[in-house]
């Protein structure tokens, strides 16, 4: 069990230097920004057309936010989910809504007229299932089965997967209390992998907080702590180009396992998502000297 939990909001205590221990995520502009890093990025990068098509997908995502935002219905009934001493929105075990398969629907009709043939093979494919088999796909893809979704098909079903928990994460109704002890490897809100850890600016200048793949949460995890295995003491970090790079690759030789740390005062403009795509060359070093990663990479799934 983590030792950060989720409870129904509480009044702040206000003590000094007072660590948040979780991070819901801000909806206002969070895909449009996404979609700006993106292209930014891909100007001059050898996967510029990846990187324009990632951008299509967040700009999608946020026209769906806008146009087909959470029901009202689903937000009142995230307080009975609170309490319980586990993730509120466990992704394994959540009761998901059908209002996910909208999304994904919304996905497809809006990524359609302008995508590739082969695209368009994989979202004819997703149009004709059945809402059950939508479901299995959602399960196996939630439980790590990427062989089982295939890369093509997951790209697409989990950026509606990760709008509709995100949305349910920034709905929720609660604080989280920190408590003694580890397992902080995985999200407190959803209980998937992180994406990456960022060392904060702004009023939690200097902590490090991983964020969640699926939901989007950050949730706080002590710095010099590997974020898998919390060994300490045998971190490894790995850049490409200088040693203060906004961009490394914190891996552990305990574990053998490695994440990225993003720098947001090195770099203003960084996005966790974007960046990540971005520096896939940082991870095919980390991975050659035998490490592999321990987060979920959304636009870029195995399988």
């Amino acid at each position: 069990m983590s030792s950060i939990q989720m409870t129904a909001v509480q009044t702040p205590t206000g003590g000094v230097n007072e660590i948040i221990p979780v991070l819901l995520p801000s909806l206002k502009d969070r895909y449009a920004k996404r979609a700006a890093r993106l292209r930014a990025l891909a100007v001059g990068n050898a996967m510029a057309d990846y990187l324009s098509f990632c951008a299509q997908l967040a700009d999608t995502q946020q026209q769906l936010l806008e146009r087909m935002p959470l029901p009202e219905a689903l937000k009142a009934s995230l307080v009975e989910r609170l309490g319980h001493g586990r993730a509120p929105l466990a992704s394994g075990d959540y009761p998901r809504d059908h209002y996910w398969q909208q999304l994904l629907q919304g996905v497809i009709e809006q990524l359609y007229p302008d995508a590739s043939t082969a695209v368009r093979i994989t979202l004819d494919g997703l149009r004709g299932l059945p809402p059950e088999q939508l479901e299995d796909l959602a399960s196996a893809l939630l439980a790590g089965g990427y062989e089982q979704v295939g890369s093509g098909r997951a790209l697409f079903v989990w950026a509606a997967l990760s709008l509709y928990f995100t949305q349910l994460a920034s709905a929720l109704p609660a604080s989280a209390s920190a408590h003694l002890g580890e397992q902080r490897q995985h999200c407190p809100v959803c209980a998937s992998a992180p994406l990456a850890s960022v060392v904060m600016t702004g009023a939690q200048a200097g902590l490090r907080y991983l964020q969640c793949s699926l939901c989007e949460c950050r949730w706080h995890m002590v710095r010099v702590k590997c974020s898998n295995c919390e060994a300490t003491g045998a971190l490894d970090y790995w850049s490409l180009e200088r040693q203060d790079a906004a961009v490394k690759a914190e891996s552990c030789n305990d574990c053998h396992s490695y994440l990225k740390v993003f720098y947001p005062e090195k770099d203003r403009d960084l996005e966790l998502l974007a960046d990540d795509l971005a520096s896939l060359a940082l991870d095919a070093e980390v991975e050659r000297e035998g490490y592999g990663r321990s987060g979920i990479s959304p636009f870029l799934f195995p399988g």
